[in-house]
């Protein structure tokens, strides 16, 4: 029997797998519908992310519905947009800021959620380890080289810089990004609404 997206969600929600080395708690984050055409996959939820306990509620969800140009409405209805961390859960604070999305999320849900979403869908990768783990031929190019060369991962992927705070000096260095990658992909992104 196929599964389906609602008893899906519910076994991610209920996931204690990585809870003895959280030291915040489990509090999986996760948004999708077997309907949603634009999927984006970042790192972790972060203090005020697992505190709410909805995803991107944050600066940095303000910047990346501001660089896809998707209102609040839109990005927060799952038959629109799936947004599927590496890491589900908050990770814990380390020396310079966030840990790393634990390492045992990805391989145990990630593949059972895109396998039920339209194989037409958008990929946005948001950030080094949605990019290290999808564009696997990129090899040891950087991650300011993977978003240079978007247009070389076909029309349905994007990858992107994490819109941490720290992406507002990346992008002063990095003018090309707002003048060429944002119109190309709030472009894509209009399209998946249509």
């Amino acid at each position: 029997m196929p599964e389906n997206a609602a008893s899906l969600i519910a076994e991610i929600r209920d996931c204690r797998f990585c809870a003895d080395v959280l030291a915040a708690g489990p509090r999986p984050i996760v948004q999708f519908s077997a309907s949603s055409r634009i999927v984006i996959i970042g790192q972790a939820p972060g203090t005020r992310v697992h505190e709410s306990g909805v995803p991107w509620d944050d600066a940095s969800g303000e910047r990346l519905r501001d660089w896809t140009g998707l209102s609040p409405v839109h990005f927060y209805d799952p038959a629109i947009v799936a947004l599927v961390p590496m890491g589900f859960c908050y990770p814990g604070t380390g020396s310079s800021g966030d840990l790393p999305p634990r390492p045992e999320c990805a391989p145990l849900w990630h593949d059972r959620v895109l396998a039920l979403l339209p194989a037409d869908r958008l990929t946005l990768l948001v950030g080094q380890y949605a990019q290290s783990r999808y564009l696997t031929a990129r090899g040891k190019q950087s991650m300011t080289a993977a978003v240079r060369a978007f247009a070389s991962h076909g029309e349905a992927i994007f990858p992107l810089p994490h819109p941490s705070w720290r992406s507002t000096g990346w992008m002063q260095k990095n003018p090309w990004f707002e003048a060429e990658v944002l119109p190309v992909l709030r472009a894509a992104i209009r399209a998946r609404l249509d």
